[in-house]
């Protein structure tokens, strides 16, 4: 007999109603990113990155330190830039998560 992925029935073996709770979630998020706030007090437009896609070396703006080929990190641009390549700055994802408690140590031109 062929096997079936599908429940049969409402029953789930963890027990759930089949309601999903609302989850709280930023203003803009999509396949392309979220929105956050970042330096200078300004919105920023932030895309996670998973190693499997980095395939460039960047420097970090937050520690000056290179993102190797293979690390994931995070793409940050201003909200009102639109992503244009030449606002985009690649961060640690662990630089992007401490930029309220250090300074910017490369400044963006």
């Amino acid at each position: 007999m062929a096997r079936r992925n599908k429940s049969r029935g409402n029953s789930d073996r963890r027990g759930s109603t089949g309601h999903h709770e609302p989850t709280d979630r930023p203003a803009f998020s999509d396949s392309f990113g979220r929105r956050e706030a970042g330096p200078g007090g300004l919105d920023y437009n932030v895309r996670t990155i998973p190693g499997s896609r980095a395939t460039k070396i960047y420097r970090c703006p937050g520690c000056d330190q290179s993102i190797v080929v293979g690390v994931a990190h995070v793409v940050v641009w201003p909200e009102d830039a639109f992503g244009g390549g030449d606002d985009r700055r690649h961060w640690h994802t662990g630089c992007w998560g401490g930029r309220g408690t250090r300074s910017i140590t490369r400044r963006w031109s």
